[in-house]
């Protein structure tokens, strides 16, 4: 009864994998990680945008390959693709045994074992399903953790497939997230990091409602002394409350993760997204101002429909003035399922990547200079891997996982060592144009 499970697209899909694999662990699977062992392979989509509905076909047929070279006879397809493409896709790949949208993951038992009926897609209301207790975790590593606090989104941006893959915003009850924090900390666990599809949005459709803020301050008690950073959070959503939070709690990450999409107010308003230039700035100076030292990442979008060269020198000059701590950008995704699909003035995909490159060639460089002002100063450093003999990788306070840079960590013979797993104060020496450099001291 092994059982192998590919997980593909943003830690939100992780901590639905890893829920699933706990799972399947309860009810006698024995997770493998060599797909040609497995007696059944599961795999967890993304069809986000279409590079990520390219990787989700080519890793089904890629791994469905082991049902007539290994030892799979049964293959499941869960999460966003068939969610978005619904009964088509069982026409269009007739190697998998079984299809499961986003509101059918608590069913993975039955999936795996054949135990469902009705067909080969099972594709409930995401908005119809409550969110209850979360099973133990099948995690995937043990110092770091991706904690979910709410599903899906009420938002409406234009370019944006989420809300109809994953419902309706719905936040967890507050009691079962810190129940779910104080085991992770328990358990060794040195970083939490919060996830949703509208993070700092987190509580409003609870009854009361709950703020973002009030989570945050009960988190850095139930967490103990481990950081807790947010991820994915919304301009529209960050409140004072928030940024206090942060800044009087040591454990709260000074770390704000604010994808803003655009700078030019006309690209922003056909987005579906209520601010402008000037609400940025000031939410990024009175973060800056009262959480001094605080990291601001970002992403952007470059060729959405109607984008001018006016609107992308527009917001050239944006990522200049406030100098971001780490940026991302990326170029628009069309679909004929998007709102943004019916607006006029489509981008070809020459010049969004000439903006894309252009955004990150000068990101390049201010991430350059932000890094060179850490030389000299020492810094608490989360150990994640071993390179070689004496060189280590990790990642300070300020640094997110997959997404940012890190820090190469050296130690001597004779010298104070480094553990994985566990945080140690690194002296920063030098830089490269993304990641630190340091030695433990």
């Amino acid at each position: 009864m092994h059982l192998y499970i590919e997980s593909l697209g943003c830690a939100r899909n992780q901590v639905d994998s890893e829920n699933m694999a706990g799972e399947l662990r309860r009810a006698g699977w024995s997770l493998t990680r060599d797909p040609a062992d497995a007696a059944v392979i599961v795999v967890n989509t993304c069809s986000f945008v279409e590079s990520a509905i390219n990787e989700s076909i080519d890793t089904i047929l890629e791994l469905a390959r082991f049902k007539k070279t290994g030892r799979c006879n049964r293959l499941v397809v869960a999460g966003c693709l068939p969610e978005r493409f619904r009964e088509a896709i069982a026409d269009a790949l007739p190697e998998v045994d079984q299809f499961i949208g986003t509101g059918a993951f608590s069913r993975i038992v039955d999936a795996v074992t054949g135990g469902l009926d009705g067909g080969t897609c099972l594709l409930p209301d995401p908005d119809r399903i409550a969110i209850g207790q979360t099973a133990a975790r099948e995690r995937t590593q043990a110092h770091t953790a991706y904690l979910k606090i709410a599903e899906g989104c009420s938002r409406h941006c234009t370019y944006c497939i989420i809300p109809r893959l994953r419902g309706r915003q719905k936040s967890r009850p507050m009691d079962h997230i810190l129940a779910e924090a104080r085991e992770l900390a328990g358990s060794g666990v040195k970083e939490l990091n919060l996830v949703a599809q509208d993070t700092t949005h987190y509580g409003h459709d609870l009854p009361g409602p709950v703020g973002f803020d009030t989570l945050l301050v009960r988190l850095a008690e139930a967490a103990g002394q481990a950081w807790v950073r947010f991820l994915y959070g919304h301009p529209e959503s960050i409140t004072d409350g928030v940024i206090q939070a942060v800044a009087a709690h040591p454990n709260l990450c000074p770390y704000f993760d604010l994808p803003v999409q655009h700078a030019a107010s006309r690209v922003l308003k056909q987005m579906g997204r209520n601010y402008d230039k000037r609400q940025l700035l000031d939410l990024f100076e009175r973060i800056r101002s009262r959480v001094p030292g605080a990291a601001i990442r970002t992403t952007l979008i470059v060729g959405f429909p109607g984008e001018t060269d006016a609107d992308f020198q527009e917001l050239l000059e944006f990522v200049e003035q406030v100098r971001f701590d780490h940026l991302g950008v990326f170029t628009y995704s069309d679909a004929e399922d998007l709102p943004s699909h019916q607006l006029p003035g489509h981008v070809s995909a020459k010049a969004a990547r000439l903006r894309h490159d252009a955004l990150m060639a000068r990101q390049m460089e201010i991430s350059a200079d932000n890094l060179a002002s850490m030389v000299g100063k020492t810094l608490p450093v989360l150990i994640e891997a071993s390179c070689e003999p004496h060189l280590y990788e990790g990642r300070t306070i300020l640094q997110a996982p997959e997404v940012d840079g890190i820090v190469f960590v050296k130690t001597q013979p004779d010298g104070p060592g480094a553990t994985i797993g566990e945080i140690a104060p690194v002296a920063i020496t030098d830089t490269l144009e993304y990641d630190l450099i340091g030695r433990v001291v």
